[in-house]
């Protein structure tokens, strides 16, 4: 079976930055999405900053587990905020964008949507943020509305965030 990605939509961040990037309006037609995202946070201190996704506005019935790893150990956590991803700051390596992708499958079913999560934030240092996540929206609606934004700070100009349907043929 083929497998076809669609870009259903895109956006770059301009001067100024965003506090969020919002896909509106997502057509049913597709089997799963994946959110492809180059980014970069505006906050100093930490080299990273938690990056979280929710669903149609709602904020609530979010579940998540993580495995991380830092350059120099590994460790698990779990949250039920929507924080299942990092990107790196302005602390960072100068210029330097992490890289993101979300999976959605079955969005526009009628049971509740899982997520699954693989970033990395990029840094010339030893701090450097890796993250396999899986997520759980337990909300039976069509996922109509994908929002990233991250916990503190604002994306900063020229981040990337690219949405795409799946479908098989």
């Amino acid at each position: 079976m083929a497998t076809t990605y669609t870009l259903i939509s895109s956006v770059t961040v301009g001067s100024g930055g965003a506090s969020t990037i919002e896909f509106t309006s997502i057509p049913a037609t597709y089997t799963d999405l994946v959110v492809k995202l180059s980014a970069r946070n505006s906050i100093t201190g930490d080299v990273y900053e938690d990056l979280g996704i929710y669903f149609n506005s709602s904020t609530s019935n979010l579940t998540w587990r993580m495995l991380y790893g830092t350059g120099a150990a590994a460790s698990t956590t779990s949250g039920s905020t929507r924080y299942s991803a990092f990107v790196p700051t302005s602390s960072a390596t100068a210029s330097t964008f992490g890289s993101v992708e979300f999976y959605i499958p079955n969005y526009a079913g009628s049971t509740n949507k899982s997520y699954s999560v693989d970033s990395t934030t990029e840094n010339n240092a030893t701090t450097v943020l890796q993250n396999l996540s899986a997520g759980l929206w337990s909300n039976t609606a069509a996922i109509t509305t994908v929002t990233l934004n991250p916990e503190t700070g604002n994306f900063v100009q020229y981040s990337t965030a690219y949405l795409y349907g799946i479908s098989n043929a």
